[in-house]
């Protein structure tokens, strides 16, 4: 076997173990919000993923990932456009955090990236389609409009989300460092 099939193998094996144990991690809710939206650490696995292998690979783990998000996960899901942004494009830009996997910090770099984008796409969602469900309060604020309802709803839990993420993958980097860095080989990674 060749050195970049032995690779390919390798990083398809390890994005599978990686979306299967987002998955499981997904279900452990600290925090729900009553019209979708949680506090979990489901997303940890992907940006570790998508740190060691790229791009590439990220997405195709983050799209499977944004597959059983839905279909595992979609209760919330009322219509195609919110099956379309709320899971599949919001779980599958989580990949986006690969492009910073050439960093000496690509976990952490990714992380803000993968957690931005999808914040970016459940925030459009929800001043779009969930607009009609917009309160005239929320966290004691009035609400006029619904692009900074959906900022205040999806942030207060994406940015926990991304916080403890941050921090879970700090405390994994002082362990382990080497083994949350890219592992292409350095003829692949140019």
């Amino acid at each position: 076997m060749t050195k970049t099939k032995h690779y390919r193998l390798r990083a398809l094996c390890e994005g599978a173990i990686m979306v299967a144990l987002a998955q499981v991690l997904s279900y452990l809710k600290l925090w729900e919000l009553p019209q979708g939206g949680s506090v979990t650490i489901g997303m940890l696995p992907i940006f570790l993923y998508c740190a060691r292998w790229g791009f590439g690979p990220g997405m195709l783990a983050s799209s499977a990932y944004a597959l059983l998000q839905l279909f595992l996960d979609g209760a919330y899901a009322w219509g195609w456009q919110s099956v379309v942004g709320d899971y599949l494009l919001a779980f599958a830009v989580l990949g986006l955090a690969g492009l910073c996997s050439h960093s000496k910090l690509a976990f952490f770099y990714g992380t803000i990236l993968g957690c931005g984008a999808r914040f970016a796409v459940h925030w459009v969602v929800g001043a779009t389609i969930w607009a009609e469900y917009m309160p005239e309060a929320f966290f004691g604020l009035p609400m006029s409009s619904p692009w900074i309802y959906s900022a205040l709803y999806n942030g207060s839990y994406m940015l926990i989300d991304m916080v403890l993420i941050l921090i879970l993958g700090f405390i994994m980097y002082r362990m382990m460092a080497k083994h949350m860095t890219s592992q292409l080989p350095k003829k692949e990674q140019n």
